[in-house]
């Protein structure tokens, strides 16, 4: 039996972020695995007029869950749901909530944080730092602890090449960063972000790294350790291939480019894109749970969960491997025929961005003026340039991340531990994976039926036919107005026409002497 299922049994864990990505993915897996837990409670708020136990329904009924259903039949009454506001300095939890938190929580996964790369300092701070100061002083006031597990990024300190499993210290000490939040104006704040962020490519990576100087300087006595995913992506297994709910990182790319939005990215085609599955990250953060409750270790481990050191897939490969997933799984209603290419060329990018971006956008708004309709396709597409750009930083590099704790927790689970929470990634078959994941896309994100696949190939036949008839005639026409313009032009069309005629003479009088 897996040791890792039987310690979550009986056990009350608090997960923040439960509504998130990855905070899903984990609550599923500790259902699936671990049915007899006692409860799961969950921070959240009340959503687009949903109360909270409605927006526990929806998610507790959607695809994720139907295999949790069968092995944990009462899961509904598992979840605690607790208003909580994590942009409060108090979070906003009632007294009577609060109590039953701190007397009966075991362990706690604090996921929540926000993922925006352009999301303002002011709240940046906020959700990845102090609202991490105040679970931490809630933590230490739970006499039941055994384990406090805080999920950041592997790019929280992207500006160094070579990533070790220790926390980088910040020129700025984290408590006066969030005591001058409480203060400054927008205007200050906005001035002096570029110098506290430093040579970060923005606010989110800047925050998790003071997240994690915070984990440092709060833990007191608490076990805690610090899970560093890379690029997170859709499932590779658990609980079945593909799954994605979110258009955060690979997901917004691939839809751009399988509508035909997206013909050209600034990237490095050799750089490695260190992509990691969900599945795996949730895995290796309860085994991380587990070790860190039981072995209890005296200073704070940090896990790096990467790809790159063990099984490396590259930004060109991956866009190779997309675009044929395509020709197997077209979307429907694609915008143009899907093609993406990698270029380091930032003049290649600009040309593209005009010519084969927003030119098409703007035509296309045109055509919807003139049928009464309300343009939207050149907001649409500077939003997802803006969204390109802002990837591009982490499109053109590739970073080294130490693995050693993550290899020696590998070595201590048991063979059936390994199998049941498996984050090996050197198993990971990338082809296969891309292919579920433009599947998950299609099927999740778009909530496109497989049975319209035929119609969609046809229609990406009709605009592949499109396309080589409008670069054919545009050839035809650069090369009118040039033989128009140009004797050396005439002169070379005319050699090319004349060769062609006696060429195709010579074989037909060949033809004619061998009759």
């Amino acid at each position: 039996m897996s040791m890792i299922a039987a310690f979550y049994s009986g056990k009350s864990i608090l997960i923040t972020g439960a509504t998130g990505f990855l905070g899903k993915v984990l609550m599923e897996k500790l259902f699936r695995t671990s049915p007899d837990l006692k409860v799961i409670y969950i921070l959240m708020r009340p959503k687009s007029g949903q109360t909270l136990q409605q927006r526990v329904f929806q998610i507790l009924n959607s695809k994720l869950f139907e295999k949790v259903k069968d092995v944990c039949p009462n899961v509904h009454e598992k979840i605690r749901a607790i208003y909580a506001d994590l942009n409060q300095n108090d979070l906003a939890i009632s007294k009577e909530d609060m109590q039953e938190l701190l007397s009966c929580t075991n362990i706690v996964f604090h996921c929540a944080a926000t993922v925006r790369f352009d999301d303002h300092l002011r709240h940046a701070v906020q959700l990845n730092v102090t609202a991490t100061q105040q679970l931490l002083l809630m933590a230490s006031q739970m006499p039941k602890l055994e384990a406090f597990i805080h999920i950041s990024t592997a790019f929280s300190n992207c500006n160094l090449k070579h990533i070790d499993e220790v926390i980088y210290p910040c020129p700025v000490e984290p408590k006066k960063i969030i005591d001058s939040m409480e203060w400054l104006d927008d205007a200050i704040i906005d001035e002096i972000t570029p110098k506290l962020i430093g040579d970060r490519p923005n606010t989110y990576t800047y925050t998790k790294a003071l997240g994690e100087m915070v984990v440092q300087q709060e833990s007191r006595n608490l076990n805690i350790a610090i899970v560093r995913p890379s690029i997170v992506g859709a499932t590779w297994q658990e609980p079945f291939p593909g799954w994605v709910d979110n258009l955060n990182g690979p997901s917004g790319l691939i839809i751009a480019a399988g509508k035909g939005f997206l013909r050209a990215i600034r990237g490095t085609p050799k750089a490695v894109a260190d992509l990691i599955p969900v599945d795996t990250v949730a895995n290796l953060t309860l085994a991380v749970g587990w070790y860190t409750a039981v072995n209890r270790p005296k200073s704070t481990l940090i896990y790096h969960c990467t790809s790159g050191n063990f099984n490396p897939c590259y930004w060109g490969k991956m866009g190779f491997q997309v675009l044929a997933a395509f020709e197997k799984i077209p979307f429907e209603r694609a915008f143009r025929r899907p093609y993406a290419d990698f270029t380091t060329n930032t003049i290649t990018t600009q040309y593209w961005n005009a010519v084969s971006h927003r030119a098409p956008a703007i035509i296309y708004d045109f055509y919807l003026r003139l049928t009464g309709r309300k343009p939207r396709m050149t907001k649409l597409m500077n939003r997802l340039l803006r969204t390109v750009s802002m990837l591009e930083y982490f499109l053109n590099r590739s970073w080294e991340w130490s693995t050693y704790n993550t290899e020696m927790l590998m070595s201590e689970l048991s063979p059936e531990d390994q199998r049941v929470f498996n984050f090996d990634v050197r198993q990971l078959n990338w082809l296969e994976y891309i292919e579920n994941y433009v599947l998950g896309v299609k099927k999740y994100l778009l909530k496109e039926d497989m049975a319209g696949v035929p119609k969609a190939k046809q229609h990406l036949k009709r605009l592949r036919n499109i396309h080589y008839l409008f670069n054919t005639a545009l050839l035809l026409i650069a090369w009118r107005l040039l033989i128009a313009r140009s004797q050396m032009a005439r002169n070379v069309w005319l050699f090319i026409v004349s060769f062609c005629y006696k060429f195709l003479s010579y074989f037909r009088a060949s033809g004619t002497l061998k009759v």
